[in-house]
């Protein structure tokens, strides 16, 4: 079949988060702390909690019933009413991207793999149609589409796709991540134990790896058992392993992206029954939250932190993954 191929220059709207090199434009002043015994701390006591802590990883599949392509490109749309799309390409170019438009008309751009096999893909602004294109590289910033399909969506809910495991926030059932969320979530009573003991694991064992964020290139992506063996990451890595290890305990998590202030950052909102969508905090103390941004939390003091809690302004989101 001959592919009907134009020509666009293609703004590349990669994840390269080296606004993280001065932690969103903050200065670290020291380390916050949570309040009273942590989950974390209670664990480390041999207290079980109340809470089923057993692993709980979703695995997405490809599974043939509604699938769209050429020679070059396949996008299996079969569940996408759980909030997911499995593409891959099969093509001979040496670098390729995949956009989706989402029915809002925000779109996000993913650098794919070239090795033939299927990867997934969130469809997180909610039902409706989304354009779903592959794009060859040319040269430079010049692309010409190989495949580009819209696909209707109706979302059986609003928390499955921050369930699954995607391109940005990647695990499996064997994931270090994974089992060191469940050790974590042992002594848990309850999911927002769980998003407490977790926080408060990352924010005291990963630090922030300010030459990371100084070298890092266009494209790249964490490695989330990568970064808890390290002990070190950058913004995106503090988010996708805190994503992770709650999506693996069955607690929708969003890995967010945006601005804080005028730099490139990402951190994350988690959802819970006790407490619907948390999505505007930054430090927890027990009882309430104020952005859920792990990098902040790992070395702030209280006084930086109480100071960007002021600012409803300061975090500009743009992206859900």
């Amino acid at each position: 079949m001959r592919r009907a191929k134009y020509l666009l220059s293609l703004i590349v709207l990669s994840i390269s988060l080296t606004a993280c090199s001065s932690g969103g434009g903050l200065t670290g002043e020291g380390t916050s702390s949570g309040a009273g015994e942590s989950s974390v701390e209670a664990s480390a006591k041999g207290t079980k909690g109340s809470r089923d802590n057993r692993i709980r990883v979703l695995a997405p599949k490809a599974s043939g019933t509604e699938v769209y392509g050429n020679v070059d490109a396949s996008i299996d749309a079969s569940n996408a009413a759980d909030g997911y799309v499995m593409v891959r390409y099969t093509g001979s170019a040496a670098k390729v991207r995949m956009l989706i438009e989402t029915p809002a008309g925000n779109t996000y751009n993913y650098l794919m793999d070239l090795n033939g096999e299927y990867a997934v893909y969130p469809l997180s602004e909610g039902s409706g149609t989304y354009k779903i294109g592959v794009y060859e590289n040319l040269h430079d910033d010049q692309y010409a589409a190989a495949f580009t399909q819209s696909v209707s969506v109706t979302l059986k809910d609003e928390y499955s796709m921050f369930l699954y495991p995607n391109a940005y926030v990647n695990f499996d059932v064997k994931s270090a991540a994974v089992k060191k969320g469940q050790e974590l979530a042992a002594s848990a009573n309850s999911d927002l134990d769980v998003v407490n003991a977790v926080y408060q694991y990352i924010t005291k064992n990963i630090s922030y790896d300010y030459d990371k964020a100084e070298t890092v290139q266009s494209g790249y992506i964490p490695v989330v058992d990568e970064t808890l063996a390290s002990g070190t990451g950058i913004c995106f890595d503090y988010a996708s392993l805190m994503g992770a290890m709650l999506r693996s305990q069955g607690i929708p998590t969003r890995l967010e992206i945006g601005y804080a202030g005028t730099e490139y950052h990402a951190w994350i909102s988690v959802y819970t029954k006790e407490t619907g969508w948390i999505d505007n905090v930054i430090q927890f103390n027990g009882t309430d939250w104020t952005l859920m941004d792990p990098t902040l939390g790992s070395y702030a003091s209280d006084k930086t932190v109480k100071q960007y809690r002021e600012d409803d302004t300061y975090y500009q989101l743009k992206y859900k993954y």
